[in-house]
């Protein structure tokens, strides 16, 4: 009978211990909770924690949580609609405050869409564009453009200086936001937006605008390469013909000197011996006829006088 009964006491011990014992984490903070109703304060130690069977324990997280709000389209000032993308990081600041209002997390995310949302369209709506997607110290040298006619154009401003910027808009946002938040048992660490961009029916329109912009521009640099070409081709043809010119005439220059070397040499020829250099020539003549030539000359010319004396002697 006693080893029953000790048996039963055991397992009674241990479904109580079950029921009274927990445990708390590091990166968690507690509060019982008693017939739906908190008791006492808020657990932040860390470690084995005893309570009464019917209580219950709610556990919240210590740790920085985050919030990612729905794409929302929204018009700025300037009447364009885009698609902004927000982001937050949150904690859990005051659990009794936080239990007794949103009651757990997935209350505070809905929260959060109604206040931070609501922040976010309110201020994007009422900036422009160019203070949303450009930083405060946004700055273009003009003067490094691909197409330097966008500094002409209309609907571009490439030299507004943001008076706020995004890092800025951010901040208001989160000053904004912030004020809803003690009430709620959270604090808003930040607050940032983390992607911006247009509508589909305004993208198609920016992505065919600056499909013709870089046609455009190629078809500049096609120009410009092409006269660069020409000129290339003009200053090669000047450099030819310059080349061609110079060595003709060098060639005419050498052709000179050497038909007067020529004429020097064969006057120093005339000037030793007449009468073999008067030989020497007509020889030079009869080579110079070629095979098959047929001239006509009168019987007492010179150029026979050495066949005439030739044929005599025979």
């Amino acid at each position: 009978m006693k080893p029953t009964l000790i048996a039963i006491l055991a397992v009674v011990l241990i479904a109580a211990g079950n029921f009274m014992f927990y445990t708390v984490d590091e990166a968690e903070q507690a509060i019982i909770v008693q017939f739906g109703e908190p008791i006492g304060d808020v657990i932040s130690e860390p470690g084995l924690k005893i309570k009464l069977p019917w209580q219950q324990v709610r556990y919240f997280d210590k740790r920085l949580l985050v919030w990612d709000g729905d794409v929302t389209q929204i018009p700025t000032l300037g009447r364009e609609f885009i698609l902004v993308d927000t982001t937050a990081r949150w904690r859990i600041a005051d659990p009794l405050l936080f239990l007794t209002s949103v009651r757990d997390e997935a209350g505070a995310r809905t929260r959060l869409d109604d206040i931070v949302d609501s922040v976010v369209r309110d201020m994007v709506s009422s900036t422009e564009l160019e203070e949303i997607v450009r930083s405060k110290d946004w700055a273009v040298d003009v003067d490094e453009l691909d197409d330097p006619t966008l500094v002409e154009r209309d609907d571009v401003n490439l030299e507004m200086q943001p008076k706020l910027g995004r890092e800025l808009l951010e901040q208001e946002i989160l000053a904004r936001a912030q004020d809803s938040m003690p009430r709620l048992g959270i604090e808003l660490d930040d607050v940032r937006i983390k992607r911006v961009n247009y509508i589909d029916s305004v993208r198609k329109q920016v992505e065919s605008r600056m499909i013709a912009e870089r046609q455009s521009i190629a078809e500049r640099f096609r120009s410009e390469g092409m006269g660069r070409s020409q000129e290339i081709l003009g200053n090669m043809e000047r450099d030819l013909r310059r080349i061609r010119s110079e060595a003709a005439r060098e060639a005419e220059e050498i052709r000179g000197k050497a038909d007067a070397e020529a004429t020097r040499i064969y006057g120093e020829a005339f000037g030793a011996d007449p009468e073999f250099y008067s030989f020497f020539r007509t020889l030079e003549s009869y080579r110079a006829l070629g095979r098959n030539s047929t001239i006509m000359l009168s019987a007492d010319s010179d150029f026979f006088r050495y066949l005439e004396e030739s044929q005599a002697q025979d």
